[in-house]
């Protein structure tokens, strides 16, 4: 029932995700498949007077995120502080719907790190929450499930359709459940909360190198909102050239590979998106001594574009940012496009 009436949205829906995961944009027609990128980033602590981050190496591939750090304690004392990566809150937080996808499960990215070259453990916590305040427990007394996805309505959903208006109402003052205007429907108003953490102990006067290495959640499209007749009405073309930084030599390399004639005749392609939460960078000590971005395309005939300065091609698929002194005040958004092979 819930699929059919959700199937146009469905198959339309892309989402852009970053810290907060941001506004989900319509997808052209051309777009018949799509599924949210899911923006992780770097190490996070509140922010501390003491300890410098001297040095980041990041690499950013669909396959995998790379990054390297150099931290100095330049204080006196030994700092213990507790570390966290930056993950989304799901899935109250954000659009109901994930694409083809269903909601992540942040154990399965494969998160390992590093700390002077000797691994260490990372903890997992999952609450759910409600503005804020922790309602696990309340959730598992009704029995409710923590983890939903609009799509799979009719198995994870469908005790909404049988409980009487007053009870709906009830849940609806106690914070449980919204009414969504979008879907003309009752839904969970819970997020899924998910804390990945360490505790880390930073020497008095010493310098600590962490590594840190995770599957990215990189979303995409069959499809988009690329082709040339969607660019002068399409918000989803609009959302791209401001979001991945879209300039007119990318624009003409994409004309050249895909061709303006008929549709038919050109040539299909699909869209990678990557985020990397990058500003959480900001909260250690003065600015990143020196940082260095490498983002690698993964074939030499794709397409990539992403926001950043100074950007300079290293190989036949890398591209390479070196910046002194650097002090965040962004995330990092890729856009890749690849071509199908003849006769895919």
């Amino acid at each position: 029932m819930i699929a059919k009436r959700l199937a146009p949205q469905l198959l339309a829906l892309s989402l852009a995700l970053s810290l907060s995961l941001s506004l989900a944009l319509p997808l052209p027609a051309a777009a018949n498949d799509s599924a949210s990128a899911i923006g992780i980033g770097g190490l996070v602590l509140t922010r501390s007077a003491a300890i410098s981050m001297d040095a980041e190496d990041l690499y950013l591939s669909r396959d995998e995120v790379r990054v390297r750090y150099r931290f100095t304690n330049r204080s006196d004392k030994d700092v213990e502080t507790l570390v966290s990566f930056p993950v989304p809150d799901l899935p109250g937080g954000v659009a109901e719907d994930l694409g083809d996808r269903d909601l992540p499960d942040y154990r399965e990215l494969q998160f390992r790190t590093t700390v002077d070259g000797k691994p260490v453990k990372l903890d997992y916590v999952e609450r759910v929450e409600v503005g804020g305040r922790d309602v696990t427990r309340r959730l598992a007394q009704l029995g409710w499930p923590a983890r939903w996805n609009l799509i799979d309505y009719d198995r994870q959903l469908a005790f909404l359709d049988t409980m009487s208006e007053a009870d709906k109402q009830a849940y609806v003052r106690e914070g449980l459940l919204r009414r969504s205007a979008e879907h003309d429907m009752l839904l969970p108003a819970w997020n899924l909360v998910t804390y990945v953490t360490r505790k880390q102990v930073f020497p008095a006067g010493k310098t600590v190198e962490v590594t840190h290495r995770y599957v990215p959640l990189a979303g995409g499209s069959v499809g988009g909102g690329l082709d040339p007749e969607y660019r002068k009405e399409s918000d989803f073309f609009a959302h791209h050239v401001k979001h991945f930084c879209l300039d007119p030599a990318f624009m003409a390399a994409f004309d050249r590979r895909h061709g303006t004639g008929p549709q038919e005749k050109r040539l299909p392609y699909m869209e990678h998106w990557l985020h990397y939460i990058l500003s959480s960078g900001a909260n250690w000590r003065g600015p990143i001594g020196d940082f260095r971005l490498v983002v690698d395309k993964g074939k030499p005939d794709n397409l990539v574009s992403f926001c950043m300065d100074g950007v300079r091609k290293i190989s036949p698929t890398q591209f390479e940012v070196r910046k002194r002194g650097f002090e965040p005040k962004s995330d990092i958004h890729v856009l890749i496009v690849e071509w199908a092979k003849p006769g895919e």
